[in-house]
C-alpha cells in the first residue's frame, strides 16, 4: 500500500452538528482527529433550533454551555406557540411548549443543571468547530469525500480539494459518517435502513422581517398558521418560526412531493410571506429559499467495521420535536469517549459495539416520534371540520363556526381543546429528550447490578423519570461544596473520566476507585458526599434520588449514564468495582 497523503486515528466527515460535536469532543479528550466537509463554511441556513437539556448539559461539559446561552434564546421566550389564521388573524389557540407551562416548569427545573434554549445552526455550529479547533480540531473545509476501502487495521480515505481539484488519500484507524440525511458514507458501508425518505416536500424560506407588533406579547418560537386552499391547495398549514427574535425569521411551507418541485423566487416567497404573516405593508427581504424531503428512515445499524455513523446519516426525520441535532450531538458524545479509551488502549475494542447497541434504538424512536406528532396534527384538522372536504371556502367557514353558539359548535370546541392537548407529545416530550437508558442486555456499556428496570409511574414520553438504574442518565440534584455554592452531581461527573459516587460509611468505595483506577490505567474521580467533606447533601435531595444505601456506591461513565451501582458496602469493594469496570470497557478479567 502506498504512503498516505494524511494519517490520522479519526476522520470525521461532516461538520454539522454531529460532525462538529464529534470533533468538539474528541479534541476535549485529546484524541487525534480530522474533520473534513465539502462545504466552504458551516450552515448557511438555520435549520435545527430547538436545543434541549441534554444537549445543553453535554455543551456543559463541554465547556462551553456558556457560550450557547448567550447566543441562544433563552427559554422564557420559546413557549407560546400559537395555531391562528395568520399571524394578524385570528388565533385558534396556543399551546405552552419546551417545559414553559408553569405546571411543567418545575420539571425541567428539577431534572436538569441546564435550561433549554432556541439557537439556529447557523449560529450553533462556528461554536463548536471554533472551539474545536481552539483545542486541536484540523478542520478541512471544501473538502469532499469520495470513497473508502476498509482493511483490519484502518480505513483509506479518498477525498477532492474542492478548489483545485486535487485527490488525496487520508488514513485513519477509524471514521466517522455525519455526511447527513443523504449520507453516501452510510451507502458506501451499506448501513441497513428501514422505512423511507421523501414522505413529503417542504419549502424554506428565511427572511428578515419585524413582525414584533404580532409576537412580542405572544413570544415563541413557532407560529402555525391555517390557510385552507392558500397556494398549494387542501389544509394548508404553514410554520412562521423565529430565527431571532423578532425580525430573523424560517417559513416552512408544503408542496406535493409527487408533482415538479416549485420555482421559489423571491416574488413567490415574499407572497407566501405576506399570505402568513396577514399584512402585505411588512417589509420583507428574503434570505434564502430551499426545497427538502419529509423522511421516515432509520438505520438499524450504526458501525460497519472501522467506520461508524452518527447524526442525520443514520436517523432521518422531520423537525417535529426538535430532536434532530439533539440526538446528532448525543450521539457524538456517546462514541467520543468509546474512541478515546479504545485508542488509549484501556478499553477493548468491544466497547465501540455499544455504541451501536446504545444509540440505534434512540434513533428509532426519534424518527417514529418526529413522524406522530406530525400525524398528531390530524386530530386538530378534524376538530374544525377539515377532513372531510376539499373547499377552502366550507373549510374557512367551518373554523370560523367554532365560535357560533350551537351544540355542534361547542362539540367542535371540545374537541379542539383535546386535540391541542395531543401537541404536548411534540412540544412537552421531556422523557423522550432525558429518559434514554441504555440496557446491559443489549450489549451496552454498562454493567448489570441485578435489579429490574423500575417502571414508570407517569407517561414515559412526557414525563422524565430520574433513576440510578445502570444505563439511565445521572439523575441532577444540587449539592454544595464547603463554601455553600450549589454544584450539580452532574458537575461532578463527566471531564472524559469514571466518576463515583458515595456516603461517608462507604468510604471504602473512593479507597476501592483509587486502587482500581491504578490497575487499570484510568481515571476515577471519587466523591464522598456528608457533612464535613468536599460536597454535603444540603437538600437531602441526592439521598433521595441516589436509590443505594449510604454505603453504596453510583459509578458514572463519562457522558453521564451509570455505569453500574452497588446497593451497600461488599465484603470486596476493590474486587466488584474492578469487575464491573472490565465489564463497561470490554476488557478481560485480570
Amino acid at each position: 500500500m502506498s504512503t498516505p497523503d494524511l494519517d490520522t486515528d479519526v476522520l470525521v466527515i461532516g461538520s454539522g452538528p454531529a460532525g462538529a460535536g464529534a470533533a468538539l469532543a474528541l479534541a476535549t479528550l485529546g484524541v487525534d482527529h480530522l474533520v473534513i466537509t465539502k462545504y466552504r463554511w458551516t450552515a448557511n441556513t438555520p435549520r435545527a433550533h430547538i436545543t434541549n437539556q441534554r444537549t445543553v448539559e453535554i455543551f456543559r461539559d463541554l465547556g462551553i454551555e456558556a457560550d450557547v446561552l448567550a447566543q441562544g434564546t433563552e427559554h422564557k421566550l420559546m413557549g407560546d406557540t400559537v395555531f391562528c389564521t395568520s399571524l394578524a388573524g385570528e388565533e385558534i389557540g396556543r399551546v405552552r411548549t419546551w417545559g414553559t407551562h408553569p405546571a411543567r416548569e418545575a420539571d425541567y427545573t428539577l431534572a436538569s443543571p441546564s435550561p433549554n434554549c432556541d439557537i439556529p445552526q447557523t449560529l450553533l455550529e462556528p461554536i463548536l468547530i471554533g472551539h474545536a479547533a481552539s483545542r486541536g480540531s484540523r478542520i478541512r473545509f471544501d473538502t469532499e469525500y469520495l470513497g473508502l476501502d476498509q482493511d483490519p487495521d484502518g480505513v483509506t480515505v479518498r477525498v477532492r480539494d474542492r478548489i483545485n481539484g486535487r485527490e488525496s488519500r487520508i488514513r485513519a484507524r477509524y471514521v466517522l459518517g455525519a455526511d447527513g440525511g443523504r449520507s453516501q458514507v452510510a451507502a458506501d458501508v451499506g448501513l441497513p435502513f428501514e422505512g423511507r425518505m421523501d414522505v413529503a416536500g417542504s419549502m424554506n424560506i428565511v427572511f428578515h422581517a419585524d413582525l414584533s407588533a404580532y409576537v412580542e406579547h405572544r413570544p415563541s418560537v413557532l407560529y402555525w398558521v391555517l390557510q385552507p386552499g392558500a397556494d398549494i391547495g387542501g389544509i394548508g398549514l404553514g410554520l412562521v418560526r423565529m430565527v431571532r427574535p423578532w425580525n430573523e425569521w424560517l417559513i416552512v411551507w408544503g408542496y406535493d412531493i409527487n408533482q415538479p418541485p416549485p420555482d421559489v423566487d423571491d416574488e413567490m416567497a415574499t407572497k407566501i410571506v405576506h399570505e402568513l404573516v396577514g399584512d402585505k405593508s411588512i417589509p420583507v427581504t428574503i434570505r434564502s429559499t430551499s426545497l427538502w424531503g419529509n423522511n421516515k428512515c432509520y438505520a438499524t445499524r450504526y458501525r460497519a467495521g472501522r467506520v461508524f455513523c452518527l447524526g442525520d446519516a443514520v436517523h432521518r426525520h422531520p423537525p417535529s420535536n426538535g430532536l434532530g441535532s439533539n440526538t446528532s450531538v448525543q450521539d457524538a458524545y456517546n462514541l467520543a469517549w468509546k474512541l478515546a479509551y479504545v485508542l488509549r488502549g484501556v478499553a477493548g475494542e468491544a466497547l465501540l459495539d455499544s455504541y451501536d447497541a446504545e444509540r440505534a434504538p434512540i434513533g428509532r424512536q426519534i424518527v417514529l416520534r418526529a413522524n406522530k406528532s406530525i400525524e398528531e396534527f390530524g386530530p386538530i384538522f378534524a376538530a374544525l371540520g377539515l377532513t372531510d372536504t376539499g373547499d377552502p371556502e366550507l373549510m374557512r367557514a367551518r373554523i370560523a363556526a367554532r365560535a357560533d353558539d350551537t351544540p355542534e359548535a361547542a362539540r367542535r370546541r371540545a374537541e379542539l381543546r383535546a386535540a391541542l392537548e395531543l401537541k404536548d407529545y411534540e412540544f412537552n416530550a421531556h422523557g423522550v429528550e432525558l429518559g434514554q437508558r441504555y440496557a446491559a442486555s443489549a450489549g451496552g456499556a454498562v454493567a448489570a447490578d441485578g435489579t429490574p428496570e423500575p417502571a414508570y409511574t407517569r407517561d414515559p414520553e412526557l414525563y422524565y423519570h430520574p433513576t440510578t438504574w445502570p444505563g439511565a442518565r445521572l439523575p441532577h440534584v444540587w449539592l454544595a461544596d464547603r463554601a455553600g455554592h450549589k454544584v450539580s452531581t452532574h458537575d461532578l461527573a463527566g471531564n472524559g473520566r469514571f466518576t463515583l459516587l458515595t456516603g461517608i460509611s462507604g468510604q471504602s468505595w473512593a479507597d476501592a476507585a483509587a486502587e482500581v483506577a491504578d490497575e487499570l490505567g484510568i481515571e476515577i474521580a471519587a466523591h464522598v458526599i456528608g457533612p464535613g467533606r468536599p460536597y454535603i447533601d444540603v437538600y437531602e435531595d441526592w439521598s433521595r434520588a441516589r436509590e443505594v444505601a449510604e454505603d453504596g456506591c453510583v459509578l458514572v461513565r463519562p457522558d453521564a449514564h451509570v455505569a453500574w451501582r452497588s446497593a451497600t458496602l461488599p465484603d470486596n469493594p476493590p474486587a466488584d468495582l474492578r469487575r464491573a469496570l472490565t465489564t463497561v470497557l470490554a476488557r478481560q478479567t485480570p
